[in-house]
């Protein structure tokens, strides 16, 4: 499965099967059942992480215990809580398992080790963080200036084949709706 994350890192830069070994060393597999956390809100375990399988959901729980969806990933796809992770802060998002899902992760002290063994990851690094911040950006730009309707259609086409996983109460939560105003969306196609 790790094949995955080799394919994914050499569509950006070559690697030689040494220097695979070398990040294969630092990289931990964790296998979460569906409901099962990644990561807490305001703890102090934070991952970089490459989904090898399964989906997972990216949120805050506010002070009312009311969940907003931030992100949604799934796999041969990046996800991390960036603040957490590179200024070592406590998280500020959740991080759960909506399947049954395996992640390849990595802390901040074994990617510093990483950029020293092999400095060319220095490079993946920087276009990792564009993707991120990119993501970052198209989902404040599609909250701010997209009907949800429109939102809903976006993410059914992007992710056809995960719509079906995942539950109104966090596809809601995710668009900014309610259940039931999403259920008017779905019933109108």
């Amino acid at each position: 499965m790790s094949n995955l994350l080799r394919k994914n890192i050499e569509r950006k830069i070559p690697l030689t099967d040494e220097e695979w070994n070398c990040i294969v060393s630092k990289a931990e597999l964790i296998k979460l059942k569906k409901n099962q956390f990644l990561q807490i809100q305001d703890s102090n375990n934070s991952y970089e992480g490459f989904i090898l399988k399964g989906s997972f959901k990216t949120y805050i729980l506010n002070e009312n215990g009311t969940e907003t969806v931030i992100f949604f990933s799934f796999e041969n796809e990046w996800m991390c809580d960036l603040e957490s992770f590179y200024h070592q802060k406590p998280t500020t998002y959740n991080i759960k398992a909506i399947e049954d899902s395996e992640i390849l992760v990595i802390n901040k002290t074994q990617k510093v080790q990483l950029f020293a063994a092999i400095p060319k990851l220095m490079q993946f690094h920087v276009l990792m963080i564009e993707s991120a911040n990119i993501a970052i950006q198209q989902r404040l730009l599609d909250v701010l200036n997209k009907t949800s309707k429109q939102r809903y259609l976006d993410f059914k086409e992007r992710y056809p084949q995960k719509i079906s996983t995942i539950n109104n109460k966090n596809l809601s939560s995710y668009l900014g709706v309610s259940h039931e105003f999403l259920s008017k969306i779905k019933r109108s196609f």
